[in-house]
C-alpha cells in the first residue's frame, strides 16, 4: 500500500468584472520620474498585448474582499471533494497584501485570512490551524509544499490551500505595468490515501534567491507627483524579472523531475504561473532544451489572455478549469503526471511533480 497525498477536490473564484485593454485607452501613463510617457495609449495597450498575451483581466466588485474570494474557492473545493469540512485539519492560504478595501490604502491582516476563511465556512473544530503564507506569486505552490510536509510528517490528513489576490486595488495606475494585475482565487483539497498504486505528489523543489533578486519586486510610490508618496503600490523590474525566471524556472522544475528520474516526455502539463504569454513560452522551451527534445504540443494551458495575473491564484485556477474542461484542448487523464511551477517576489521559485 502506499501513502499518497493527493488532490481531492478544487475550486475557483473569478470576479464578474471584465476589464479590456481598451478600457486603458484613457489612462495617463507616466515614467518613473513622474515625466508624461512618450508613446499614445493605443500603441502602449497593442505592445502590451503582443508581449503578455493578455486582451482582459477580471477585477473584484467593490464589496469583495481577497478573503471573499478565497473563502468562495473554498466552498467550491470542499464540495467537489466531498469531505465536511469539519474534518479539515489545517488551512494555509497565501496571498500578498490582505484584504484591501476598495479605496483604502493599507492591508489588513489581523486576523490572518486564513482565520476569516476559517470563519467564513463555519468551521468550528479547534484543531483545524489556520494561517497565511507570504511567498510571492509562487505562495499557492510553496503553501502545497509545506501541505505536503506536514501530512508526511502526520500532523494532518486534510489540507485546505488557497491563493488569492485583489491586486487590482494595489496597481499604480499611472504605470503600465498595472495592465499586468487582475484578482482571483484557487483553492484545493489535499488528502492522505492509502492506496495500491502511487499517484499524487511525487517531488518538490523550492529556492529563493536573495541578493540583488530581492529587488525586482518591490513597494514603491506613484509615478504621479501628485500623489501621496509615502503610499507604496506593487512595482517591478519585468526586463530583470524575465531575463531571471528564463534561466532559474526552468532550472527549478528540472530538479523536481531529477528527484523521482522523470524524463521531459513523461510530462503530459505543465501548469506555470500566469505571469507573461511569452516569458512562459520562453520557460517551456527552455526546458525542453534541456532534454533536448522539441516541446511538446499543449503541454502548457494558459488562461492569462482572459483572467490575467492574479499572483498566487494562477496555478489552482487554471488546474480547476483544465478539471472542469474549461479550457478549450486541454484535458488531463489518470495517470498523467503534471508539473506545478512558478515564479515570483523573493525572488522565490518553486514546482510540483504531480501524478493524477
Amino acid at each position: 500500500m502506499y501513502s499518497n497525498i493527493i488532490i481531492t477536490g478544487t475550486g475557483s473564484a473569478i470576479p464578474n468584472r471584465i476589464v479590456k485593454n481598451t478600457d486603458f485607452k484613457n489612462h495617463v501613463f507616466l515614467n518613473e520620474d513622474g515625466s508624461l510617457f512618450e508613446k499614445e495609449n493605443s500603441e502602449i495597450i497593442e505592445k502590451f498585448n503582443a508581449i503578455t498575451g493578455i486582451e482582459e483581466r477580471r477585477y473584484a466588485e467593490d464589496h469583495v474582499n481577497t478573503s471573499d474570494l478565497a473563502t468562495q474557492a473554498s466552498v467550491e473545493a470542499i464540495k467537489s471533494s466531498k469531505i465536511d469540512k469539519e474534518e479539515l485539519d489545517l488551512i494555509i492560504v497565501a496571498h500578498n497584501f490582505g484584504d484591501i478595501k476598495k479605496g483604502s490604502i493599507q492591508g489588513d491582516m489581523l486576523p490572518s485570512l486564513a482565520t476569516r476563511v476559517k470563519n467564513k465556512l463555519g468551521i468550528e473544530n479547534p484543531n483545524c490551524v489556520a494561517y497565511d503564507i507570504l511567498f510571492g506569486c509562487p505562495g499557492w505552490v510553496q503553501a502545497m509544499i509545506q501541505a505536503n510536509q506536514a501530512i508526511k510528517a502526520g500532523d494532518a490528513k486534510k489540507v485546505l490551500i488557497i491563493g488569492a489576490e485583489t491586486l487590482s486595488r494595489v496597481v499604480d495606475d499611472s504605470d503600465r505595468d498595472s495592465m499586468i494585475f487582475a484578482d482571483g482565487a484557487g483553492a484545493t483539497i489535499l488528502e492522505l490515501k492509502k492506496e495500491d498504486k502511487e499517484r499524487g505528489i511525487l517531488s518538490t523543489a523550492a529556492q529563493t534567491y536573495a541578493i540583488e533578486e530581492a529587488g525586482y519586486l518591490y513597494s514603491g510610490p506613484s509615478y504621479n507627483q501628485n500623489l501621496d508618496q509615502d503610499v507604496n503600490y506593487i512595482k517591478m523590474l519585468g526586463r530583470k524579472i524575465y531575463e531571471f525566471a528564463l534561466t532559474k524556472v526552468p532550472a527549478a522544475i528540472k530538479v523536481a523531475m531529477d528527484k523521482r528520474g522523470l524524463e521531459i516526455d513523461d510530462i503530459s502539463k505543465i501548469f506555470l504561473h500566469q505571469a507573461n504569454e511569452k516569458m512562459d513560452e520562453a520557460i517551456v522551451k527552455r526546458l525542453y532544451r534541456e532534454y533536448r527534445k522539441p516541446v511538446k504540443k499543449n503541454v502548457m494551458p494558459m488562461s492569462i489572455q482572459k483572467l490575467g495575473n492574479n499572483s498566487v491564484a494562477t496555478v489552482p485556477i487554471l488546474y480547476d478549469m483544465v478539471l472542469r474542461n474549461q479550457l478549450e484542448g486541454h484535458s488531463v487523464e489518470i495517470n498523467d503526471i503534471v508539473v506545478f511551477a512558478s515564479v515570483g517576489a523573493g525572488m522565490n521559485i518553486n514546482a510540483i511533480t504531480y501524478k493524477l
